[in-house]
């Protein structure tokens, strides 16, 4: 395993993070894996190196932290793992339980602790920008989360570019702490934050762990049109991201490239997102082990400057997806 600081920051990730949205409550989406089924996972994830493991309160409605905390615990010392978590989406019907204000930001890193089984996160991320609350409360509220020692970082996830370098410039002439990372969604068929923020992330110093680099399996090449996995049958969000015509074309790409060098589609996907300047971590999801280990393999996998062209080509620009 590769191992990389996360953007200027000391801390040090796997070059892979396990994405966490598949463990938990298959009550609260059919594909997603109990706990005794998403266990191997992350012990698997641990064998190969992986030290990066991301979650958030949404997953499952807090099951996720749960599974993660419990496996982490019986597999691996606290202080040699990097746990992260996020907040923002709704947790209940209470209008104070979603958001990024100061009340709901506080009670839920204590949550989140109290899921997870830890004393502190070591990447505390909101989840998505709020339009509602003013971007100094919730800076503020992060910033005391971190000097309490309940976060060790702040990253962010998923929102314009105008947004993001606002708050980084306020963090700054408040002296509170600044975000180091953006989770953001990042693959071959859709590269549209190569147009801002990618190049933002990369002049402020900024981690890029890229959310769905597989889209959400459609890279995977096993995407045909009118092909439906269980995921894809009930995830109407990718329905709405990916499935265009030229989307077809990307994957089609990938899996010629695959064929040419002997290795799998996703192998493919990852090595060109990996090799993108910037990228430090993808953020993988499994739900088959030999899923979790094609990742990792992709880590040894070369492209040529030819192949990655051949990858690029086929892609038309997509509309910006506001509710990423």
């Amino acid at each position: 395993m590769q191992y990389v600081s996360l953007g200027r920051s000391g801390l040090k990730v796997s070059r892979l993070c396990l994405g966490t949205m598949t463990y938990g409550d298959p009550g609260w989406r059919p594909w997603v894996l109990a706990e005794e089924a998403s266990r191997p996972f992350i012990r698997r994830a641990l064998e190969h190196g992986i030290n990066f493991f991301d979650t958030a309160d949404m997953y499952s409605l807090g099951v996720s932290e749960e599974v993660v905390g419990r496996t982490l615990r019986d597999f691996a010392s606290r202080d040699r793992v990097v746990v992260a978590t996020k907040a923002y989406f709704p947790m209940s019907s209470d209008p104070n339980d979603r958001g990024l204000s100061r009340k709901h930001l506080m009670t839920s890193i204590d949550n989140s602790l109290r899921r997870l089984g830890t004393d502190y996160v070591d990447l505390y991320q909101i989840h998505r920008w709020d339009p509602e609350t003013p971007i100094e409360e919730t800076l503020r509220a992060l910033d005391d989360i971190v000097r309490s020692g309940k976060a060790r970082y702040l990253g962010a996830s998923s929102m314009s570019s105008w947004q993001f370098a606002k708050a980084l410039y306020i963090a700054d002439r408040r002296g509170w702490t600044r975000f180091v990372s953006m989770q953001n969604h990042y693959n071959l068929v859709y590269r549209e934050e190569e147009r801002e923020m990618l190049p933002l992330c990369r002049e402020e110093g900024i981690g890029v762990i890229p959310w769905s680099p597989l889209a959400r399996g459609f890279l995977a090449g096993n995407r045909r049109a009118g092909d439906q996995t269980m995921r894809a049958k009930t995830d109407q969000y990718a329905q709405q991201m990916y499935y265009a015509d030229a989307d077809f074309a990307v994957a089609d790409a990938v899996v010629a490239v695959a064929c040419e060098k002997g290795v799998k589609p996703a192998q493919v996907a990852l090595a060109w997102l990996l090799r993108q300047p910037g990228v430090t971590a993808p953020i993988v999801g499994a739900s088959k082990l030999e899923q979790l280990d094609d990742a990792v393999a992709a880590l040894e996998l070369t492209l040529s400057d030819d192949e990655c062209r051949r990858l690029e080509a086929p892609y038309v620009p997509h509309r910006v997806l506001e509710n990423r």
